[in-house]
């Protein structure tokens, strides 16, 4: 018997088969063009696991899995612009601010998108964006190294750590405007086209009902440390589309592979606790990124001299996987990599 796909996971591949595959090679080059974001808006799939109260669907995440290895391994650019806007959309559902009724509709049914900028919290002790009471509200100092999606988010999670360790998480508009600067857009060496800047922040303002949420800042990382050591549905995606371009001699161990790490890594997702087996979880991460750089290595090979070609799919999914070791990257998971590297 075959289970019927969920309603999003077809909507995603229709996504992915009509319109992200074909131009992924183009919009590596370029940037990601503002009607790829048009359909993730329009296809429901950003308010996947949001309330269905608030125009959301409320799918369980076995679906937000595998919807982000069918966008990744299609346009690993696309899928990173939008898996963006999925921690707003938690943030609000754990809160009952007045920004929750002002902003979770929206982001749910798809109107807005909104980017992040907190992942400079992990570096702390050190506080590259700074808050501080104001005027009955918060003033933002300081610089967000890496921000995604700069002209195509709408509104923007930003964060920062008050002088007491306090960090507080706050929306703004995702444009320039007194107090918020973005540089050029940061060339990187895969997904440029995602549209990367930095930000500048020399006193922005934002008001008390702006704020999504206030919590200490060991709180925080302690609840952020699992997503940091965790498998990421990317790293299957791009490397499933690297398979795809190998005969079936050569995909059929590295698939025997990847599905073991796979299983194995959504079982602990699925029915441990979030704080259980953190280290095993972080062993799967390491085993994921070996088969992906396994996956993609075959590829370039596969394809000999034309892999060389900017236009080469394999190529790209090889400068993928290399982007992917490092996004979401902590201390704690580089010294695991460096030291699993050196054995």
């Amino acid at each position: 018997m075959t289970t019927t796909p969920h309603p999003l996971v077809t909507r995603a591949r229709q996504l992915a088969d009509g319109l992200l595959t074909p131009n992924a090679e183009t919009v590596d080059r370029t940037e990601v063009p503002a009607g790829h974001i048009e359909a993730i808006k329009g296809s429901g799939l950003l308010g996947i696991g949001a309330p269905e109260d608030y125009g959301g669907s409320a799918a369980p995440a076995s679906v937000a899995r595998e919807i982000a290895e069918i966008l990744s391994g299609a346009c690993c650019s696309t899928w990173f612009v939008q898996t963006q806007h999925h921690t707003p959309v938690a943030t609000l559902m754990k809160g009952a601010a007045p920004v929750r009724e002002r902003l979770l509709g929206p982001l749910a049914r798809g109107e807005l998108l909104s980017g992040v900028a907190y992942a400079h919290l992990r570096t702390y002790p050190r506080r590259p964006v700074r808050v501080v009471r104001e005027r009955g509200g918060w003033r933002f100092d300081g610089t967000v190294p890496w921000y995604t999606g700069w002209g195509l988010n709408d509104v923007m999670l930003l964060a920062g750590v008050t002088g007491a360790g306090e960090a507080v998480f706050a929306f703004a508009e995702a444009r320039e405007q007194p107090g918020l600067r973005a540089s050029p857009p940061i060339r990187l060496a895969a997904l440029t086209a995602a549209r990367t800047v930095s930000l500048e922040l020399d006193g922005l303002w934002l008001p008390e009902e702006a704020v999504a949420l206030r919590t200490p800042y060991e709180r925080w990382a302690a609840e952020d440390r699992p997503k940091t050591v965790a498998a990421s549905p990317a790293v299957f995606g791009v490397a499933e589309a690297a398979l795809a371009l190998l005969d079936d001699d050569t995909a059929g161990p590295l698939r025997t592979r990847l599905s073991g790490v796979r299983d194995h890594a959504y079982a602990l997702a699925d029915e441990a606790a979030p704080h259980e087996h953190l280290d095993e979880r972080l062993a799967l991460r390491l085993r994921s990124h070996e088969v992906l750089s396994a996956a993609t290595t075959a590829a370039v090979v596969s394809g000999g001299g034309r892999s060389m070609v900017l236009s080469s799919k394999a190529q790209r999914l090889a400068r993928e996987a290399l982007f992917l070791l490092v996004q979401g990257q902590t201390a704690e998971s580089r010294r695991a990599h460096l030291d699993a590297l050196a054995s």
